[in-house]
């Protein structure tokens, strides 16, 4: 169902779109007609960070056990304690970039997320490449894949971090993470993220990137609101911040946005700054 075409390329970061379909609580992937592929444009989503494990509240939503899918019954586990497997994984991408996961979510190819048949929602996974050794932490939140020999799921930039974009599915081994029972695991693993990321930047620092590319903080829907964040981002970075009004369903919203960046190294300078001051978690848009 995820056999995929993908393209390897420039950016860093998340886009995400406005939830177009799916029903929370419900499997967010049914077939359709149309392919699935990666973004239109190449985007090098390598030095993206991985989520860190958390106790998060597990509601109704993606949680129904048992339910069925195709003529399948799938029960739903109580918890993450003890779960590992080894398996194929797919990955899904344009296809079902903005819609609905099975949570309530909005599925975004560029997070770091997974889909997964029986963990409950949301939760947290190691997923390694059996194929090449590499290993990735994602955050389970949607159903599937229905496909028979398939165990999970995982988003593009997931994917392309374990390596088998262009090959479409990976053997892999997946194994649940309780944040409850990681004592200090969550200070190793930031620590762990943090020299990988460093290490892919240091290959490419001076990376260039489309000269439409910006990051954008969030879109408000006051304006004073917005000028007030403009005004705090730009107090961290040395590059433009400016705010920028867009109608959407009927009402105005006020974008703000770092840019034009031109570097991947400038890129990952600002979204650092803007996270660190909890500001925000600001996705790449092109404009």
């Amino acid at each position: 169902m995820f056999q995929c075409k993908a393209r390897l390329g420039v950016a860093l970061a998340a886009l995400v779109l406005a939830a177009c379909s799916g029903q929370p609580g419900r499997p967010a992937k049914t077939p359709d007609p149309v392919k699935d592929s990666g973004p239109p444009q190449p985007v090098d989503m390598l030095a993206t960070p991985e989520p860190t494990p958390v106790r998060e509240p597990i509601g109704k939503a993606g949680n129904k056990s048992p339910y069925r899918v195709d003529g399948v019954t799938y029960r739903v586990r109580k918890g993450v304690k003890g779960y590992r497997e080894k398996g194929h994984a797919s990955w899904y991408g344009t296809k079902f970039h903005g819609r609905r996961t099975a949570n309530g979510e909005v599925y975004n190819m560029y997070a770091m997320s997974a889909a997964h048949k029986t963990l409950p929602l949301p939760s947290y996974a190691k997923v390694t490449n059996l194929e090449n050794g590499r290993s990735v932490i994602v955050r389970v939140n949607d159903r599937g894949p229905f496909v028979p020999g398939r165990i999970i799921d995982l988003s593009y930039t997931a994917a392309q971090k374990l390596g088998y974009i262009n090959k479409g599915v990976a053997r892999v081994e997946v194994v649940a993470l309780d944040p409850d029972t990681l004592p200090s695991a969550n200070e190793t693993l930031a620590v762990e993220k943090d020299v990988a990321a460093r290490e892919v930047l240091a290959q490419d620092a001076s990376f260039k990137l489309p000269a439409n590319t910006f990051l954008q903080v969030g879109a408000y829907g006051n304006a004073d609101k917005a000028e007030q964040i403009r005004a705090q981002v730009a107090a961290l970075v040395d590059y433009p911040v400016s705010v920028s009004s867009v109608a959407r369903g009927g009402a105005r919203l006020y974008r703000v946005r770092i840019g034009p960046l031109s570097q991947q190294r400038a890129l990952v300078a600002a979204r650092e700054s803007v996270q660190e001051n909890r500001l925000g978690e600001p996705q790449v848009v092109y404009e």
